[in-house]
């Protein structure tokens, strides 16, 4: 019983983050836009405070991982059987700003509450929780070393071109694709890099495990 009543504040959490971002616009990450969506969708007044107890930043919270989740059952979608993993990725990153292009100025406004010295542990949290569900997406389940070295970089990747995304004004914001496409590249050269240098290493240093 607790836990369907878990899943359906977690439905309820989402209606109101997406009832709520037109206003985030203009009112912040604050319970005021949440209030507003809560009026809208015929709510009860005080479920805002109930379901989004530390105010914006756990709304913030909550819009980064329900962001994550789409994402993940976006790309369920997509056929990506001829796609080598650097295809998938971009595929998947791609999917994920697409579907927020219209919320753009309230995802800049997460940012910047994310980006308060109080919350950048748990910014690095969902920056990594985002990486990780990128990979998830893009049919990449292993948890060998690389695991933490490749979500390290790609966050990274993300982050930067979150950032170009939010301003770009090109068709089908081909300038950022053009961006994460350049980064993703540099990442395939480091690792490839890495192989052939543990490739070197195994072959002086017996016992060596493979690189992941």
């Amino acid at each position: 019983m607790q836990n369907n009543r878990s899943e359906d504040f977690d439905q309820v959490r989402d209606r109101l983050i997406m009832a709520a971002l037109p206003h985030v616009v203009f009112d912040g990450w604050t319970f005021k836009p949440l209030a507003t969506a809560a009026n809208e969708l015929g709510l009860d007044a005080t479920l805002p405070e109930r379901l989004f107890g530390g105010g914006g930043i756990d709304a913030v919270a909550h819009f980064v991982a329900m962001a994550d989740r789409l994402m993940i059952e976006d790309a369920a979608r997509l056929d990506m059987s001829a796609l080598g993993d650097r295809g998938r990725l971009l595929a998947v990153i791609k999917v994920r700003l697409d579907r927020w292009g219209e919320h753009r100025e309230a995802i800049r406004r997460a940012i910047g509450v994310l980006a308060m010295p109080a919350n950048m542990v748990l910014a690095a949290t969902l920056a990594w929780g985002t990486a990780d569900a990128v990979w998830t997406a893009s049919g990449k389940r292993c948890h060998d070393f690389s695991w933490y070295t490749r979500r390290a970089s790609l966050s990274a990747i993300i982050a930067a071109t979150v950032l170009i995304w939010l301003d770009d004004q090109s068709e089908d914001c081909d300038e950022t694709y053009a961006f994460l496409s350049r980064r993703m590249d540099e990442v395939v050269s480091m690792v490839k890099l890495r192989h052939r240098a543990w490739d070197w290493l195994v072959h002086r240093v017996p016992g060596l495990p493979a690189p992941g």
